[in-house]
């Protein structure tokens, strides 16, 4: 019996590119009749005219699956809606602007036959700008921190994972899905593959400060409270200074009466303090308010409509 491969697209600004992108894809799995595949795009709100290509590929193929989410909900949001659509025994999450390398697909593939849960591509050199290789940095270094991740295993655009693994992230049900946090809280069994990334085949990246510091904040807060570890701990050791210079203040005031205490070191240590405060009250405020939104039940993504798709909206 032959396996069937899943392919989640999220689509955002890609009129000119997507088309290229499944075509690629279906060309280099029917060379192999090993193997069945589907290929889910989510149209993610996207302002240019990508659902209208989507839709007059779809109706040519029903291996291709349509979501055309109601609002732009990001990448892990339209991840988790294609998740919701796939059958396949193998699920790759790759992008729609043409930089995955799908010819490398069987080496990743190669990875998972060979009993691995999870493969991902690593670039040795991305092909990004200079300000999303510095957005990548700060989050790699933020989940080996926060939430563990090995230093040596990279977390790119183009992975496969086991149908086992996407069902279990699946059952995350709160509206701040973070892909890697959600694969390495599933498995520890995850390899690299190196591979070289592609440029991209047009247009520039939707990758803004906004989403980044998003990205930062989700990384932060979804998988781990180290933040208020150490919101308690720099409290802890504020505290301990300010005790220990209140000691040395009195001291200094016994030994010469004279001295007169300058105007600029308190409000240095003042401001030093309330800007402390302000910090930790915001990340509780954030952890809180994630809990808020949680309680909420915000959703992960809203489905408009569904084609080639299960359930009551197909076309």
């Amino acid at each position: 019996m032959e396996s069937k491969i899943s392919f989640i697209i999220p689509c955002y600004g890609s009129e000119k590119t997507v088309s290229i992108v499944i075509d690629e894809i279906k060309k280099i799995v029917n060379k192999n009749n090993k193997y069945d595949y589907e290929i889910v795009a989510v149209n993610d709100k996207s302002p240019d005219n990508v659902w209208k290509v989507l839709c007059s590929l779809a109706k040519k193929d029903k291996k291709i699956k349509l979501i055309n989410l109601a609002k732009n909900m990001n990448r892990p949001g339209a991840l988790m809606a294609g998740m919701s659509e796939v059958t396949g025994d193998y699920i790759v999450l790759m992008d729609d602007d043409g930089q995955c390398p799908m010819d490398k697909l069987w080496l990743l593939i190669d990875e998972l036959e060979k009993g691995h849960d999870v493969a991902i591509a690593k670039y040795p050199e991305k092909k990004q700008s200079k300000f999303k290789n510095f957005g990548s940095e700060v989050n790699k270094k933020m989940t080996e921190f926060i939430i563990g991740k090995p230093k040596e295993l990279m977390f790119t655009n183009f992975a496969i994972l086991k149908k086992f693994v996407v069902d279990e992230i699946k059952k995350y049900h709160n509206p701040y899905p973070y892909m890697t946090g959600l694969m390495l809280r599933t498995t520890s069994d995850i390899v690299n593959v190196e591979m070289e990334e592609r440029s991209r085949i047009s247009g520039n990246t939707n990758f803004t400060f906004k989403k980044m510091f998003s990205l930062w904040i989700n990384g932060f807060t979804a998988f781990s409270i180290k933040p208020l570890r150490i919101a308690t701990f720099i409290g802890f050791i504020t505290s301990f200074l300010g005790f220990i210079y209140g000691i040395f203040i009195i001291i200094q005031k016994l030994v010469n009466s004279s001295i007169s205490q300058g105007y600029s070191s308190i409000m240095a240590i003042i401001l030093f303090v309330s800007g402390i405060i302000m910090l930790m009250l915001g990340m509780i405020g954030e952890y809180i308010g994630r809990i808020y939104i949680s309680i909420n039940n915000s959703p992960q993504y809203v489905i408009r409509e569904k084609i080639n798709c299960s359930g009551e909206n197909d076309e």
